[in-house]
């Protein structure tokens, strides 16, 4: 693997030769209560996610409190319709002063905490807080002055991909590296919530790695698992998901989101996907050495006497492998037996 395949993230290595990088977004999840937000962290680290992620804005940081059809979702957005971006945002933003206390918990569980950050003052603001790793979000892909400050912290980042185009996602990865950031991590991301699965578009993952020779993965919006575990098979070093105590609790984001059992099986079927790609080669393997040994061969299946010919009626193919190769019987029928052999002896030439 190139060097720009793998990412350093603290004590963590994210890459192909390591199991894949589960992150548990919580996003608006919290539903604006801290110990809800609290006891996100603690599931996500109860279910072996490796990264717990946040978000870092403000309303005013991340929009206009105008109230025009510019500055509103849609009427047939199938989660907030209609709803203003203003107050969308700040029901589901985090508290900054928040924070600290949910990285220091992520890191109680041996999880990375980490943020998004959605203007330059979100950037230092977690490179105050000593954060191994910011993420840049999908609406920020082409606010390049944004990507080269997250860059310029010279911490790993992430850069999240829906709506993009190959072009897009080639300037932005090149006005990071432009900084001499070489830790960069690409996720593939359907910014549609919930995404559809026939949207996710997996067979990109193989170009976006190729054409940039970066470290990819996948920000998965889809409902359930089974997208993010074929990802995997596709080369994604690295998955992000939601995560909510409970979808019937509600939240801005609860309806595409995991529950805390089903990032556990996340976390562990992709770990099994992963472990499961094994090499790029064909041929028996070392573990089925005792299987080897029963494949079927050539045995003489009733005592013979000698100068008696060999048949089917007292040779024939059967496990395990001891005799010669099943092929072999044309070659060998109508031969005599040079002795008598017993049934069960494994036919080799020297019977013959």
């Amino acid at each position: 693997m190139t060097a720009s395949r793998e990412l350093s993230v603290g004590s963590q290595a994210i890459g192909a030769d390591h199991e894949p990088f589960v992150i548990a977004e919580m996003s608006g999840n919290h539903n604006g209560d801290l110990e809800r937000a609290l006891d996100i962290v603690r599931a996500a680290g109860e279910a072996g996610a490796h990264a717990l992620k946040i978000q870092t804005y403000t309303a005013d940081t991340i929009t206009l409190d105008v109230d025009s059809p510019l500055f509103r979702l849609s009427a047939d957005h199938p989660l907030w319709p209609g709803r203003r971006l203003h107050e969308l945002y700040d029901e589901a933003h985090t508290p900054w002063e928040w924070h600290e206390p949910i990285f220091a918990l992520a890191a109680e569980f041996g999880m990375v905490g980490f943020s998004a950050a959605f203007d330059p003052t979100a950037v230092d603001f977690l490179a105050g807080l000593g954060v191994p790793l910011i993420k840049s979000a999908s609406s920020e892909i082409t606010d390049l002055p944004l990507i080269r400050r997250i860059a310029e912290t010279g911490l790993p980042m992430i850069i999240s991909t829906g709506t993009a185009t190959l072009g897009e996602i080639d300037a932005a990865v090149r006005t990071a590296r432009a900084t001499g950031n070489e830790q960069i991590l690409v996720l593939a991301c359907t910014a549609s919530y919930p995404a559809p699965p026939e949207s996710t578009n997996l067979r990109g993952l193989p170009v976006l790695r190729g054409a940039l020779d970066i470290a990819v993965g996948l920000s998965d919006h889809t409902t359930g698992i089974g997208a993010a575990v074929a990802a995997v098979a596709l080369g994604a070093v690295a998955i992000e998901k939601h995560l909510t105590l409970d979808r019937g609790d509600g939240g801005v984001d609860s309806a595409f989101s995991l529950e805390p059992d089903e990032l556990a099986a996340l976390v562990r079927e992709t770990r099994t996907a992963w472990q499961a790609l094994g090499e790029a080669r064909i041929g028996p393997k070392a573990v089925e050495a005792e299987g080897l040994r029963f494949r079927r061969s050539l045995f003489v299946t009733r005592d013979v006497t000698a100068g008696e010919p060999v048949g089917a009626d007292n040779v024939r193919s059967v496990r395990p492998a001891d005799g010669l190769p099943p092929a072999e019987f044309d070659r060998v029928a109508g031969r005599s037996f040079r002795s008598d052999v017993p049934a069960g002896t494994p036919l080799s030439w020297d019977l013959l």
